[in-house]
Protein backbone atom coordinates (compact mmCIF):
# COMPACT_ATOMS: atom_id res chain seq x y z
CA UNK A 1 0.00 0.00 0.00
CA UNK A 2 2.84 2.38 0.90
CA UNK A 3 4.57 1.20 -2.65
CA UNK A 4 1.08 2.53 -4.25
CA UNK A 5 0.57 5.83 -2.68
CA UNK A 6 4.19 6.76 -3.63
CA UNK A 7 3.72 5.77 -6.86
CA UNK A 8 0.77 8.38 -6.88
CA UNK A 9 2.15 11.54 -5.00
CA UNK A 10 5.06 11.04 -7.51
CA UNK A 11 2.68 10.92 -10.55
CA UNK A 12 0.93 14.04 -9.09
CA UNK A 13 4.29 16.29 -8.81
CA UNK A 14 5.40 15.60 -11.76
CA UNK A 15 1.97 15.83 -13.41
CA UNK A 16 1.89 20.27 -13.96
CA UNK A 17 5.40 19.62 -15.61
CA UNK A 18 4.09 17.57 -18.24
CA UNK A 19 0.81 19.78 -19.07
CA UNK A 20 3.42 22.22 -19.61
CA UNK A 21 5.39 19.89 -21.64
CA UNK A 22 2.49 19.23 -24.08
CA UNK A 23 0.91 22.20 -24.00
CA UNK A 24 4.32 23.55 -25.58
CA UNK A 25 4.21 21.31 -28.22
CA UNK A 26 2.01 21.75 -31.35
CA UNK A 27 -1.49 20.19 -31.40
CA UNK A 28 -2.11 17.65 -33.60
CA UNK A 29 -5.43 17.10 -35.74
CA UNK A 30 -6.98 14.82 -37.80
CA UNK A 31 -8.13 16.61 -40.44
CA UNK A 32 -9.35 15.30 -44.48
CA UNK A 33 -6.66 15.21 -46.62
CA UNK A 34 -9.44 17.00 -49.34
CA UNK A 35 -9.46 20.15 -47.35
CA UNK A 36 -6.04 20.95 -48.34
CA UNK A 37 -5.82 19.47 -51.75
CA UNK A 38 -4.14 21.79 -53.79
CA UNK A 39 -4.64 19.33 -57.39
CA UNK A 40 -6.84 20.09 -59.90
CA UNK A 41 -9.79 17.56 -60.14
CA UNK A 42 -10.46 15.54 -63.04
CA UNK A 43 -13.06 16.43 -65.36
CA UNK A 44 -15.06 14.04 -67.37
CA UNK A 45 -14.30 14.45 -71.16
CA UNK A 46 -18.06 15.37 -71.80
CA UNK A 47 -17.18 18.49 -69.76
CA UNK A 48 -14.78 19.95 -72.19
CA UNK A 49 -17.38 21.12 -74.43
CA UNK A 50 -19.04 23.21 -71.49
CA UNK A 51 -15.61 25.14 -70.99
CA UNK A 52 -15.46 25.79 -74.82
CA UNK A 53 -18.29 28.10 -74.14
CA UNK A 54 -20.45 26.99 -76.92
CA UNK A 55 -23.97 28.72 -77.16
CA UNK A 56 -26.75 27.01 -75.73
CA UNK A 57 -28.60 25.93 -78.90
CA UNK A 58 -25.74 24.03 -80.05
CA UNK A 59 -25.36 21.72 -77.36
CA UNK A 60 -27.27 20.02 -74.57
CA UNK A 61 -25.44 20.77 -71.29
CA UNK A 62 -23.38 18.46 -70.30
CA UNK A 63 -24.88 17.74 -66.90
CA UNK A 64 -28.17 17.32 -68.14
CA UNK A 65 -27.46 14.16 -69.93
CA UNK A 66 -28.54 11.11 -68.85
CA UNK A 67 -25.88 8.32 -69.03
CA UNK A 68 -27.83 6.00 -70.62
CA UNK A 69 -31.73 5.94 -72.20
CA UNK A 70 -34.21 5.29 -69.93
CA UNK A 71 -37.22 4.97 -73.15
CA UNK A 72 -37.37 3.06 -76.14
CA UNK A 73 -36.33 4.76 -79.45
CA UNK A 74 -38.90 6.29 -81.09
CA UNK A 75 -40.78 4.42 -84.08
CA UNK A 76 -40.53 5.32 -87.60
CA UNK A 77 -36.78 6.60 -88.11
CA UNK A 78 -35.08 9.36 -86.98
CA UNK A 79 -36.09 12.95 -87.34
CA UNK A 80 -33.22 14.99 -88.05
CA UNK A 81 -33.50 18.64 -87.29
CA UNK A 82 -31.81 21.53 -89.20
CA UNK A 83 -28.14 22.95 -87.60
CA UNK A 84 -27.06 25.14 -90.23
CA UNK A 85 -27.37 28.63 -88.98
CA UNK A 86 -27.64 29.86 -93.03
CA UNK A 87 -31.03 27.80 -93.63
CA UNK A 88 -32.61 29.60 -90.72
CA UNK A 89 -31.29 32.65 -91.64
CA UNK A 90 -33.25 32.73 -95.00
CA UNK A 91 -36.64 31.30 -92.82
CA UNK A 92 -35.69 34.35 -90.80
CA UNK A 93 -35.63 37.02 -94.40
CA UNK A 94 -38.50 35.24 -95.68
CA UNK A 95 -40.68 36.22 -92.88
CA UNK A 96 -39.56 39.54 -91.96
CA UNK A 97 -38.01 40.65 -95.23
CA UNK A 98 -34.88 41.80 -96.16
CA UNK A 99 -32.46 41.97 -93.03
CA UNK A 100 -34.56 39.68 -91.04
CA UNK A 101 -31.81 37.77 -89.89
CA UNK A 102 -30.35 40.53 -87.82
CA UNK A 103 -33.92 41.33 -86.18
CA UNK A 104 -32.92 39.08 -83.09
CA UNK A 105 -30.24 37.71 -81.53
CA UNK A 106 -28.57 34.57 -82.35
CA UNK A 107 -29.87 32.84 -79.20
CA UNK A 108 -33.09 34.09 -79.75
CA UNK A 109 -33.68 32.68 -83.10
CA UNK A 110 -32.86 29.22 -82.04
CA UNK A 111 -34.69 29.47 -78.77
CA UNK A 112 -37.65 30.92 -80.96
CA UNK A 113 -37.98 27.62 -83.49
CA UNK A 114 -36.98 24.78 -80.51
CA UNK A 115 -40.44 23.27 -79.44
CA UNK A 116 -40.30 21.65 -75.85
CA UNK A 117 -40.09 18.10 -77.66
CA UNK A 118 -36.53 19.13 -78.72
CA UNK A 119 -34.22 17.24 -76.60
CA UNK A 120 -36.85 17.26 -73.97
CA UNK A 121 -36.02 20.57 -73.50
CA UNK A 122 -32.64 20.89 -71.73
CA UNK A 123 -31.43 23.69 -74.37
CA UNK A 124 -34.45 25.88 -73.66
CA UNK A 125 -38.27 25.84 -75.78
CA UNK A 126 -40.28 28.68 -77.17
CA UNK A 127 -43.89 28.43 -75.44
CA UNK A 128 -42.95 31.65 -73.60
CA UNK A 129 -42.20 33.68 -76.47
CA UNK A 130 -45.58 31.77 -78.29
CA UNK A 131 -47.75 32.96 -75.35
CA UNK A 132 -46.68 36.61 -76.00
CA UNK A 133 -46.73 36.11 -79.49
CA UNK A 134 -50.48 34.72 -79.19
CA UNK A 135 -51.51 37.70 -77.47
CA UNK A 136 -50.37 39.74 -79.87
CA UNK A 137 -51.72 38.22 -82.75
CA UNK A 138 -55.27 37.40 -81.60
CA UNK A 139 -55.58 41.24 -80.49
CA UNK A 140 -54.68 42.08 -84.46
CA UNK A 141 -57.36 40.01 -85.33
CA UNK A 142 -59.87 41.80 -83.43
CA UNK A 143 -58.98 44.68 -84.59
CA UNK A 144 -58.92 43.62 -88.12
CA UNK A 145 -62.50 41.97 -87.78
CA UNK A 146 -63.73 45.10 -86.71
CA UNK A 147 -62.59 47.27 -89.75
CA UNK A 148 -63.19 44.83 -92.18
CA UNK A 149 -66.63 45.15 -93.60
CA UNK A 150 -69.35 43.26 -92.48
CA UNK A 151 -71.00 40.80 -95.26
CA UNK A 152 -74.57 41.68 -93.28
CA UNK A 153 -75.62 44.96 -92.86
CA UNK A 154 -79.22 46.66 -91.59
CA UNK A 155 -81.39 47.69 -94.38
CA UNK A 156 -81.57 51.35 -95.21
CA UNK A 157 -83.88 53.52 -96.57
CA UNK A 158 -83.29 56.18 -99.55
CA UNK A 159 -81.93 58.73 -97.32
CA UNK A 160 -79.99 56.43 -95.31
CA UNK A 161 -81.36 55.76 -91.83
CA UNK A 162 -82.06 52.28 -90.72
CA UNK A 163 -85.23 50.86 -91.72
CA UNK A 164 -88.04 49.52 -88.82
CA UNK A 165 -88.24 45.75 -88.60
CA UNK A 166 -91.67 43.74 -88.69
CA UNK A 167 -92.58 45.32 -84.71
CA UNK A 168 -91.63 48.54 -85.53
CA UNK A 169 -88.89 49.03 -83.73
CA UNK A 170 -85.32 50.92 -85.38
CA UNK A 171 -81.77 49.50 -84.59
CA UNK A 172 -79.50 51.98 -82.82
CA UNK A 173 -75.89 52.64 -84.94
CA UNK A 174 -73.12 54.24 -83.85
CA UNK A 175 -69.33 54.97 -85.43
CA UNK A 176 -67.51 53.23 -82.41
CA UNK A 177 -70.14 50.31 -82.79
CA UNK A 178 -69.22 49.87 -86.80
CA UNK A 179 -67.91 46.25 -87.20
CA UNK A 180 -68.55 44.95 -83.48
CA UNK A 181 -71.12 41.97 -85.00
CA UNK A 182 -68.39 40.60 -86.94
CA UNK A 183 -65.96 40.47 -83.78
CA UNK A 184 -67.30 36.78 -82.88
CA UNK A 185 -65.50 33.87 -81.01
CA UNK A 186 -66.43 31.83 -84.12
CA UNK A 187 -65.05 34.37 -86.81
CA UNK A 188 -61.90 34.58 -84.53
CA UNK A 189 -61.12 30.98 -84.71
CA UNK A 190 -61.72 30.55 -88.24
CA UNK A 191 -59.00 33.14 -89.36
CA UNK A 192 -56.46 31.66 -86.81
CA UNK A 193 -56.99 27.97 -87.54
CA UNK A 194 -53.76 25.85 -86.69
CA UNK A 195 -53.71 24.65 -90.22
CA UNK A 196 -53.54 28.04 -91.82
CA UNK A 197 -51.23 29.01 -89.73
CA UNK A 198 -49.08 26.07 -90.22
CA UNK A 199 -49.55 26.80 -94.31
CA UNK A 200 -48.28 30.24 -93.75
CA UNK A 201 -45.31 28.82 -91.47
CA UNK A 202 -44.50 26.65 -94.14
CA UNK A 203 -44.68 29.02 -97.29
CA UNK A 204 -41.57 30.75 -95.06
CA UNK A 205 -40.06 27.50 -94.06
CA UNK A 206 -40.35 27.40 -90.61
CA UNK A 207 -41.28 23.62 -91.19
CA UNK A 208 -37.81 23.19 -92.59
CA UNK A 209 -35.97 24.55 -89.74
CA UNK A 210 -38.38 23.96 -86.43
CA UNK A 211 -36.35 21.92 -84.11
CA UNK A 212 -38.90 19.09 -82.28
CA UNK A 213 -38.98 15.67 -81.58
CA UNK A 214 -42.24 14.15 -83.52
CA UNK A 215 -43.94 10.51 -81.86
CA UNK A 216 -43.21 9.07 -85.64
CA UNK A 217 -40.70 10.42 -87.86
CA UNK A 218 -42.54 9.05 -90.80
CA UNK A 219 -45.65 10.60 -89.86
CA UNK A 220 -45.46 14.49 -88.45
CA UNK A 221 -48.58 15.33 -89.50
CA UNK A 222 -50.35 12.78 -87.15
CA UNK A 223 -47.32 13.64 -84.82
CA UNK A 224 -48.80 17.24 -84.53
CA UNK A 225 -46.86 19.26 -86.30
CA UNK A 226 -49.63 21.75 -87.53
CA UNK A 227 -49.48 22.78 -84.06
CA UNK A 228 -46.12 22.91 -83.95
CA UNK A 229 -45.21 25.63 -86.88
CA UNK A 230 -48.16 27.17 -85.16
CA UNK A 231 -46.10 27.77 -82.13
CA UNK A 232 -43.04 28.75 -83.64
CA UNK A 233 -45.22 31.44 -86.14
CA UNK A 234 -46.21 33.01 -82.87
CA UNK A 235 -43.13 32.92 -80.59
CA UNK A 236 -41.49 34.41 -83.78
CA UNK A 237 -44.02 37.54 -83.06
CA UNK A 238 -43.34 37.03 -79.37
CA UNK A 239 -39.27 37.23 -79.89
CA UNK A 240 -39.69 40.77 -82.21
CA UNK A 241 -41.68 42.19 -79.28
CA UNK A 242 -39.65 41.75 -76.26
CA UNK A 243 -36.54 42.69 -78.46
CA UNK A 244 -37.81 45.23 -81.05
CA UNK A 245 -41.03 46.55 -79.18
CA UNK A 246 -44.47 46.04 -79.86
CA UNK A 247 -45.22 48.74 -82.83
CA UNK A 248 -42.63 46.48 -84.64
CA UNK A 249 -44.44 43.21 -83.81
CA UNK A 250 -47.87 44.27 -84.66
CA UNK A 251 -46.47 45.47 -88.21
CA UNK A 252 -45.55 41.33 -88.29
CA UNK A 253 -48.53 40.38 -87.96
CA UNK A 254 -50.26 42.46 -90.24
CA UNK A 255 -48.15 42.24 -93.06
CA UNK A 256 -46.71 38.18 -92.21
CA UNK A 257 -49.44 36.88 -91.10
CA UNK A 258 -53.25 38.76 -91.46
CA UNK A 259 -52.29 39.67 -95.17
CA UNK A 260 -51.58 36.35 -96.62
CA UNK A 261 -55.12 35.53 -94.70
CA UNK A 262 -56.91 38.02 -96.94
CA UNK A 263 -57.15 41.19 -94.69
CA UNK A 264 -55.80 44.68 -95.68
CA UNK A 265 -54.37 47.34 -93.85
CA UNK A 266 -54.02 50.85 -94.63
CA UNK A 267 -50.74 52.24 -95.13
CA UNK A 268 -49.99 55.35 -92.71
CA UNK A 269 -48.39 58.14 -94.84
Amino acid sequence: MASKRATRSLLSSAAPSLRCLYASRPTLVRTSACAFSTTTPSRAPEYDTEAADRPRWQQTPPRMQAPFRIRPAAKGGVFKVNEDPKRLDDAYVRMLGPGGDKVLDDEVKWLAVTHKSFDHGRRGFNDRLAYLGRRIVELQTSQALINSPQAKSWPRDASGEPKVDNYGRRPFFHPALNGLEGLTNEAEQTVLDKTRLAQIAERYGLDKVTRWTPKRADNLQGSGQESVLMTSLYAIVGAVAMERGGEEANKVVQNKILTPLGFTFSVEA
